[in-house]
């Protein structure tokens, strides 16, 4: 027996190693024909072509998983259950999604792709209930068309592709086989990430032709925080010799989270599954509610070369493509399986027009922005009362024209007073649309008003509409200017908006101050200024609507230049200096939730120039001995431990490095925002003896301050703190400290 035994080990160690050898090669191929994979990307990828496609998104469920019970409700008081009510809300909803969809949307687009660039003209596009489809949609990025990019975009994340060098490193691959795909040998290899998370990676299944190495399908998935199935199906086209996508597929469901999921801009939530907060697992609607998005290219068009028009736009919606309506969708691409699709257009049409649901909208975008519509007047809501030392409660009236009275005119304006002060300011602006597509705009204004001196600004900068403005309270120190301004704002250099002006301004300093300037003392002046401001975001995609163009994906970095010069000899210019302003931003958002801020600014201001118009560093503390007593509120970029009015520099340097963690969801209401933040800045002061009657210091030897960020605690309300430190520190310990409160209910769009 135990000979016969130690007969048969040569034979079995013999397997084991003919078992490893065999799937060693195995391995080996597989490496191989992933790296080839890559490496031929650039030659399987066509570089110029053009296709037509359809899709449809629907949001809907299957009716037969719905119970659709009528349950009764009870409650337990004192330790008795109690019967409440009748809930038939599952009844009802299994009563509606058994005859429609909860929504549905098509569009027919052209694509076309020339070098690096792919661009969709929408040509014809129907959404249910609005006559005018919601442009904001059609930016959302859900499925990529390529498979060959270095990234892969899913529902609006970003994951490594799985033939890119990243995807390299990052997934295991394993060797499955090989199927016939249109008479074609196909490898057929899974990939899955070499660590798990609990968020979800990208994972799945890719189909490689044997000859080509480029890829004849693929079937990826991610399990998270939501499950995503994505399919893409190619087809061999003789004339181009290889594989090229003929439809995609993308099924979105509720995944594995404890907290409410909110995707579509917010727009759609999947309830959470959380047994402290259902500890008797009720499903909800959206347990059973899914995403469906079928898209189909037809005629596709190869190395047919041809100049993109308006090649810096990536998605174009013609004006005629609200209108295209029955006829076209139901000869060509109608799908005659889905019976609930017609019923859906039908109900939401007349439910969106009941509800006056567009209109609302309509009022939602406006408000967004700081504007309430009110006819042909659109309301600016920035004006209605604000606050600072100075001015007191500033309160106002102001506004613009909107569309209802032309879309090539339009007049703003605003009147205000300050209760502090007891005087009136007043703005008045006429507009005339030159060009629509470039949206040029020529205009002339006159500006009664008062500014904060030495604020570092960029005239292409939009104010942004925030509910409460929390750092002019503390400002004390402006000047009165009465401007009359001559003006280009257009958009006509790709990937930029841009600001041309000429202003001739007579300044009125409302403080203790005096310029000397060649031996006399001046107390006010004046100053004829032309300024070019140009911000330009050259990694950004953008969409053409019929009314404007929108910046679909702000991507970084974001740059902004600005120069200004006064004109010596026009309308008795007082002296003669310029400007240059520069500004750099970037902010990378990961997938796990963190986001990391970095932001330079940078400006030269040369020639006589009173300390109005130099740079004052953006301070926000007050001039207080108790830590207590300069409680106040943080502002944005700005030095929260710096005095108000204690640096001026007419050349500075500022940076600001900041990385925000993921939101802290105590409980529902409470989900505060954690971030650590690092700001420098360093500047000087020519001639710092033309300055009289005001004291300062000068900031050669640099500031720096560093703190911590708890933002958004309960109802937009944070706590924030930081410390001073560096050649500029106070003495004493205390001063060196800032506490502050953050207001950060802000409804508008910060580039």
């Amino acid at each position: 027996m135990v000979l016969k035994k130690l007969f048969f080990l040569p034979l079995f160690i013999f397997s084991l190693i003919a078992t490893h050898a065999i799937a060693q090669v195995q391995t080996i191929s597989t490496d191989s024909i992933i790296r080839r994979t890559i490496y031929n990307k650039t030659v399987n990828n066509p570089p110029a072509f053009e296709f037509t496609a359809y899709n449809k998104l629907i949001i809907t469920a299957d009716p037969d998983l719905i119970e659709g019970n009528i349950d009764s409700v009870f409650v337990t008081k004192r330790s008795r259950k109690i019967f409440s009510r009748i809930d038939s809300s599952d009844c009802v909803f299994k009563k509606i999604i058994s005859k429609q969809h909860l929504y549905v949307t098509e569009k027919i687009s052209k694509f076309r792709h020339s070098g690096q660039i792919l661009k969709e003209t929408i040509l014809a596009t129907r959404m249910a209930g609005f006559k005018e489809p919601i442009f904001e949609y059609f930016s959302l990025q859900l499925q990529p068309f390529s498979l060959y990019d270095d990234t892969y975009s899913l529902v609006e994340k970003e994951y490594p592709s799985p033939i890119s060098q990243k995807g390299y490193r990052q997934y295991n691959y394993t060797y499955a086989g090989t199927v016939w795909l249109e008479n074609r040998l196909v490898h057929k290899i899974t990939f899955a990430p070499k660590k798990k998370t609990k968020t979800g990676k990208l994972e799945g299944i890719l189909y490689l032709d044997s000859e080509k190495l480029s890829i004849a399908k693929a079937e990826l998935k991610v399990n998270g925080l939501l499950r995503i199935k994505s399919n893409h199906d190619f087809k061999f086209d003789p004339i181009l010799k290889n594989w090229f996508p003929s439809q995609a597929s993308l099924l979105i469901k509720k995944g594995n989270s404890t907290t409410p999921i909110k995707i579509f801009g917010e727009t759609i939530t999947f309830e959470g599954t959380n047994p402290k907060l259902n500890p008797e697992g009720k499903k909800f609607a959206s347990d059973f509610i899914e995403i469906q998005s079928d898209s189909k290219y037809y005629e596709p068009r190869f190395n047919s070369y041809f100049k993109l028009k308006h090649p810096d736009i990536a998605i174009e919606i013609n004006e005629t493509a609200i209108a295209k309506k029955e006829n076209l969708w139901y000869t060509y691409f109608n799908d005659s399986t889905d019976v609930r699709s017609n019923p859906t257009y039908v109900s939401l049409d007349s439910l969106v027009e009941k509800r006056k649901i567009e209109n609302k909208i309509r009022i939602g975008r406006k408000v967004i922005k700081g504007y309430y519509p009110i006819g042909f007047f659109d309301v600016d809501l920035r004006y209605l009362l604000r606050y600072n030392n100075y001015e007191g409660f500033r309160l106002g009236l102001g506004g613009i024209t909107n569309d209802k009275l032309s879309k090539i005119f339009k007049m703003e304006g605003y009147y205000a007073y300050g209760t502090k002060d007891g005087i009136f300011k007043g703005y008045i602006s006429n507009a005339l649309r030159l060009n629509n597509h470039t949206e040029t705009w020529l205009g002339v204004s006159y500006r009664d008003d008062v500014a904060e001196i030495a604020n570092a600004n960029f005239e292409i900068d939009k104010r942004s509409f925030k509910i409460y403005d929390p750092r002019p309270f503390n400002i004390s120190t402006f000047y009165n200017h009465v401007t009359w301004r001559g003006f280009v704002e257009t958009k006509i250099i790709p990937k930029t908006e841009s600001i041309w002006q000429i202003t001739q301004s007579n300044i009125i300093p409302k403080f203790n101050y005096q310029f000397e300037h060649q031996g006399q003392l001046y107390t006010d002046f004046r100053a004829t200024i032309v300024t070019a401001s140009l911000q330009w975001n050259p990694f950004s995609q953008y969409m053409q609507t019929p009314n404007g163009k929108i910046e679909i994906d702000k991507k970084f970095p974001k740059f902004t230049f600005q120069f200004s010069k006064t004109l010596p000899a026009l309308w008795k210019n007082s002296f003669d200096f310029g400007k240059v302003d520069v500004r750099f931003d970037y902010q990378k958002k990961f997938n796990s939730n963190h986001k990391l801020s970095f932001l330079f600014e940078g400006g030269y201001a040369f020639g006589d120039i009173p300390i109005t118009h130099v740079y004052n560093h953006s301070p926000n503390n007050l001039t207080k001995d108790k830590i207590l007593q300069r409680i106040t509120f943080a502002g944005k970029d700005s030095f929260e431990t710096m005095y108000f009015n204690e640096f001026f520099s007419n050349k500075y340097a500022f940076l600001e490095l900041e990385h925000q963690f993921p939101k802290w969801i105590i409980s529902q209401k409470i989900k505060p925002v954690f971030s650590l933040a690092t700001k420098y800045g360093i500047g000087a002061l020519d001639n710092a003896s033309q300055h009289k009657s005001i004291a300062f210091k000068t900031l050669e030897k640099g500031y720096m301050e560093s703190g911590f960020e708890l933002n958004q605690i309960y109802k937009g309300l944070g706590f924030v703190a930081f410390y001073r430190y560096g050649p500029n520190h106070m003495p004493h310990f205390e001063d060196n400290i800032a506490l502050k409160l953050s207001v950060k209910i802000d409804l508008g769009f910060n580039n």
